[in-house]
């Protein structure tokens, strides 16, 4: 079979499509035949080897074969009682495998049993493969972390990524009276195509944040690239507001963590979201087979051009998301 690899830390140029022998089942495990996997910011993360990559893992990758999202069929399962019963040969399945040891980029993968979902029979294979990190981060920031009611006012700043198209949706979908996204001004369409009421270019967002008429404004703010200090998060938010970090630069994500996720004075909260692979992946898959949800996907590239994939994802220029379908 084949697999992209990478042995080093670095950029694009360390990935290698490779020949491989075909991944041995553990216990517990099933073999699946990968019909597509995307590309998810926490891949590049993993292939420069950030700060947080290296926790564990710092001299070489802990993960050679990235690739967390994954959609395709059963091909092989074990004996009844090894914990792989749960699925069938032919089973269509997908799956956020990154508490799994990733390796989607590839043919073939083994992976837990557990770290997968059956697929609903409105999912196609490549939106499928789009949903389950991305969406994962949406609805747990909105729906687990915020808990959005009707009517509300959300901003979602880095709404034009994987987990921002998502959210946008999501919120639309939730009843929100208003739904704010910030990005680039190449993104800013396509917001407002998939349900923005207001759209902001990111470099013109320090409006929302300032003193002023926008005081106050939202009940609901998750930010997928936080780096303001939490004053300015503080005013943009109404009192029982609600503050969501996904990602973003370390001293905004200490200083959030540093407040517990005790209110302020005025009822305030600020969190990081812990996410849970797969956690709200059986309610999006009923979003996504309705037709109420549907992921953005710029571009379906073959396994040789992920290296091009991951580079297109470090330069923040991708529409929703990238799908590689072996």
């Amino acid at each position: 079979m084949r697999a992209v690899r990478y042995e080093r830390y670095g950029g694009p140029e360390r990935l290698r499509l490779v020949d491989a022998p075909l991944p041995v089942r553990g216990r517990g495990q099933v073999l699946v035949k990968v019909s597509a996997s995307s590309v998810n910011s926490w891949d590049w993360d993993l292939l420069r080897g950030s700060a947080l990559a290296r926790i564990g893992a710092p001299r070489r990758p802990a993960h050679p074969v990235l690739g967390a999202d994954v959609s395709g069929e059963v091909v092989a399962v074990g004996p009844a009682g090894d914990g792989s019963a749960a699925f069938a040969v032919g089973d269509a399945v997908w799956g956020d495998l990154s508490a799994a040891g990733w390796a989607g980029f590839a043919d073939v993968v083994a992976t837990d049993a557990a770290a997968l979902r059956r697929r609903p029979a409105g999912v196609d294979p490549i939106a499928a493969a789009a949903v389950p990190q991305a969406g994962g981060l949406a609805w747990q920031s909105l729906v687990d972390v915020a808990a959005l009611r009707a009517g509300e006012r959300v901003l979602i700043v880095g709404a034009g990524g994987g987990a921002g198209t998502i959210a946008v949706q999501l919120a639309r979908h939730l009843g929100a009276g208003e739904v704010v996204a910030v990005d680039r001004a190449a993104k800013l369409d396509l917001l407002r195509g998939i349900g923005a009421t207001e759209t902001v270019e990111a470099d013109a967002a320090d409006e929302l944040f300032a003193e002023g008429a926008g005081s106050g404004r939202f009940d609901v703010i998750v930010d997928l690239v936080a780096g303001r200090p939490l004053a300015a998060y503080r005013r943009a938010l109404r009192p029982n507001g609600r503050f969501v970090v996904v990602g973003g630069r370390l001293r905004t994500i200490g200083r959030v963590a540093a407040t517990a996720g005790r209110p302020d004075a005025e009822g305030r909260t600020f969190r990081l979201l812990a996410a849970e692979p797969n956690g709200g992946l059986d309610e999006l898959g009923e979003l996504v087979a309705s037709g109420a949800l549907a992921p953005v996907i710029e571009e379906v590239l073959p396994l040789e051009r992920a290296p091009e994939a991951l580079a297109r994802i470090g330069a923040g220029t991708v529409l929703g998301k990238l799908v590689i379908a072996p």
